[in-house]
This record gives C-alpha cells, structure tokens and sequence, in this order.
C-alpha cells in the first residue's frame, strides 16, 4: 500500500495532462465494468457505444445516471455476482426510497485508500489519534469509510459513535486525540458541553475538525454561522468534507480549506446547468460524479442533485488537482418565492445567526401562482419574537417566510427522521 500511496500523491502533483492520460485508461476500464450490469450493457447497446470509444475528450456525450434510476431498479446496476458481495449499505433515503449498494473485497480496499488519502490532504499523520463521531452502524457507510481511512494511513481511530457530548470529553481527557470526525451540530454541541461543565475545548488535545453532512463555507470560503461558532469553541482549523453512498468516495479540504481536492484516479466531476449541458469552470451548477474504478456498483455521470462549482487552479497546497466547492443546495430542495431562489440550507444559516432560537424546520408547499410558500417553524422556548425572526429572514433572503412557534418538543418530535440524519426540511409540493 506505501507503494500505492506514494503514487497516488505523485499524481496529485503532476501536470493536468499528465494525469488525463492515466484517467482516459482507468475511464474505458470503468466502463467496461458497468457494462457488466444490466442498465449501462442495455443503454450502451442500444446506442452503439463502446468503451473503447470514450475518452475525456467526448465523455460528457454518454447519458446521465439520474437517482430515480437508482430508486426505480437499482439491481440493474449491480455489476458483479452476489458471492462476491463483502458489504451492503444503504443510502440514507433523504431525496428517495433508500438505495442497497453493494461492495466488493476490491470496492472496501479503494475505499479505505480514498479516506487515506483524503485524510492526508488535511494533514492527518500517521500515529494521529482522531475520533470518529459518525455511527458505523444501520447500514451507515461513512462511519466505516472514515474508521478504514484512518487505519490505511497509520492512525488510530477512536469509535466513539456519534451522541453523548460527556462520554465523548471523557474520551477526549482519558485518550487526548488529535482531531475529531462528526456533524459539524454535533462537534458543536461536545464543545457548549464542555464549556458548561467548566472546561475549555481550545485548550484540549484537538488540533482538527473534519466535518460531515453539514455546509460550514459558503460559495466564497467564508465560515457559516455554524462554522463560525465552531471555530470559536475550538480555536482549531475545521475540514469539510463531501462524499455520498452511491459514489463509494469521497472528498475533503486540504490543509489550505479552500475547496474538496477531487481524487484523480477514483473519481471524474463535471458541474451541469439545468438541460444537462457542462457549464465554465467557477459557475455553480449540478455536481455529476463518476466514481472510477468501482466493481460491485458503478455508476457513470451519477447526477448527485448538489448545487456547487469546480476550482480547476493549482492549490497552495502543492497539489494540482480540481476542488469542489461547498455544497450551495440541493436541486430537489431548491424553492422558488416570487421570483427569488432559494434553499434551504441558506435558510438554517440566517436562522444560526440567532443565538436565542432553539430547535427549528421549514416546511414548504406550493401556491397557485407557481411561487413556493416557505413556513418556518421555531420552539416556542425561544427568547426572540416572530417579528423579530421574520424580519431577520427578510431582510438577508429578499423574501419573507411566514415563521410560526410550536413547542421545542413537538418541534424535536417532527424533526427525527428514525435514521442517522436529522430531518429539518419538510417538502410538501406536489
């Protein structure tokens, strides 16, 4: 594998060109491969393509993989046979039906060198000690993506699960690890626990937050409230990172957090508008993924339905490689009010800007005239007034959603999902 390592970086220091040339050959390798399941083999056929043919050059012509191909018939994806199944995970069913994704022997070990790698782009060392903070459980493969990722690399990694803000400063004092891994919520929460309790997280052994699943950048790099008053608590560099079950990959920021280093060998990203056509560089758009070099499940210009933008320019970091930008929304979730779009995500971070709210969701249904009707709903607990939380909303969104209070405990009720992500949008269009 320290072989396998040391190229990998290599590659990440090459010239562009360079690097085309190796992933024109691992792209025909890929879609060899999925063409050993039935969706891409009866496509491909019907539309007289063969691998062969495709390079970087007319990649962008193939046909786009949508989720509701995942969600209507995803055995058809599957591209090995069932005895050569190690693992299956699920997706976590936030925009659908969840999704069974299998993983070969090969697909474990490409997954734990993706984390490796990505660890190491955010100045993870071997002989670090980082707890893990995501469930490894429930069909849940982040948790076991990082745990692997870790242990590729050299590090140690503490399963402390996700929940117990205590129990986790217990392993804090008891194991002094270098970093944690969770919800960027969650590392927040660990960190007002400490305070409350006397102690001071900035003077603990954490040296690094790497995030999941919670946007702490906006569109330019600047902190969101909520990465804001992580960083605070935690006078410590944080590391957002990016990936989904369907990709079987994943990215992180480096050291110089300025964007996700898209991994060369394991993975093609291509930013599209809303008819499918490749935008410029620097514009935002969909994020499609192509994660190379997958056996059991391998997907070809998989549309993810995240809004952001690609960085093609050399990094400060050394490395040459493109960076994805921070997740702006998501294409399902984006409302239209009077004109105005908008996402949700950009609604939780006014909302964070607020340290006197409590627990809080939207729900949104649609009005005759086209235009979406955004309620906010906010714990009755709460110190700030509705005036004050709608005139709050208005004045950075230029809309103005109806807010209404509920009861924390209705409101937490409403919230859970049942599964390892909390829901706190509610989309209620036909």
């Amino acid at each position: 594998m320290d072989k396998i390592f040391k190229q990998g970086l290599a590659l990440r220091t090459m010239p562009v060109s360079q690097c085309i040339e190796q992933q024109n050959i691992l792209l025909q390798k890929h879609l060899k491969q999925a063409m050993q399941g039935t969706h891409y083999r009866q496509t491909y056929t019907d539309l007289g393509i063969t691998p062969q043919e495709i390079s970087l050059d007319n990649f962008s012509d193939l046909p786009l993989t949508s989720r509701a191909d995942l969600n209507d018939r995803s055995h058809l994806f599957q591209a090995v046979p069932d005895d050569k199944i190690r693992d299956l995970s699920l997706t976590s069913g936030t925009t659908g039906n969840p999704v069974r994704i299998p993983y070969t022997r090969n697909d474990l070990h490409r997954l734990a060198y993706n984390e490796a790698m990505a660890f190491h782009g955010a100045g993870v060392k071997k002989g670090d000690t980082y707890l893990v903070g995501v469930t490894i459980d429930r069909c849940f493969i982040a948790g076991l993506a990082y745990y692997s990722g870790l242990v590729e690399l050299g590090a140690t990694a503490v399963r402390s699960g996700p929940g117990q803000p205590a129990r986790q400063w217990e392993f804090i004092e008891q194991l002094r690890p270098k970093g944690i891994i969770g919800v960027p919520s969650f590392l927040l929460q660990i960190g007002k626990w400490a305070l409350e309790h006397g102690k001071k997280p900035s003077e603990s052994s954490i040296q690094s937050l790497i995030t999941i699943g919670e946007p702490i950048r906006r569109p330019n790099f600047d902190l969101t409230p909520l990465g804001y008053d992580l960083q605070e608590i935690w006078q410590t560099p944080i590391h957002a990172s990016y990936g989904a079950t369907e990709l079987e990959t994943g990215i992180s920021e480096c050291v110089m957090q300025r964007g996700g280093h898209i991994h060369p060998e394991l993975m093609l990203a291509e930013i599209i508008d809303e008819q499918g056509n490749l935008v410029a560089h620097g514009k935002s758009g969909e994020l499609v993924v192509t994660p190379l070099g997958v056996e059991g499940f391998p997907l070809v210009r998989f549309r993810t339905g995240d809004i952001t933008r690609i960085d093609p320019t050399p990094c400060d970091c050394g490395w040459t490689t493109p960076r994805i930008g921070p997740i702006e929304g998501r294409l399902a979730q984006r409302l239209k009010v009077k004109g105005t779009t908008i996402y949700p995500d950009t609604i939780f971070q006014v909302l964070q800007e607020i340290k006197e709210l409590g627990p809080a969701y939207l729900e949104v249904t649609a009005s005759y005239d086209l235009s979406d009707e955004i309620k906010v709903v906010v714990a009755e607990e709460s110190a700030i007034s509705v005036k004050e939380i709608t005139n709050l909303l208005q004045a950075r969104l230029r809309v103005r959603p109806e807010v209404e209070k509920q009861p924390g405990k209705a409101i937490m009720t409403k919230m859970s999902s049942g599964g390892h992500k909390l829901k706190r949008f509610f989309d209620n269009r036909k």
